[in-house]
């Protein structure tokens, strides 16, 4: 996980359908750096997998007969 930057939020809001302007992009990347950087140390730790329902499809048992 890295800190995202203004350009990186700028387009992400893009796709999204939500544009904002650079000043608002630089903003946005300022307020959640910290959080980047407080889960930093324990990235690619956590036990969950990355997508949620692969997570659920690994833990299902499966029926055989």
């Amino acid at each position: 996980m890295t800190r995202p930057t203004a350009k990186e939020i700028k387009a992400m809001s893009d796709v999204a359908g939500v544009p904002v302007d650079n000043e608002v992009a630089a903003r946005i990347a300022n307020s959640i750096g910290p959080a980047f950087e407080g889960f930093a140390p324990v990235s690619g730790t956590l036990p969950f997998d990355l997508e949620p329902a692969t997570f659920l499809l690994v833990h299902t048992p499966r029926v055989t007969k």
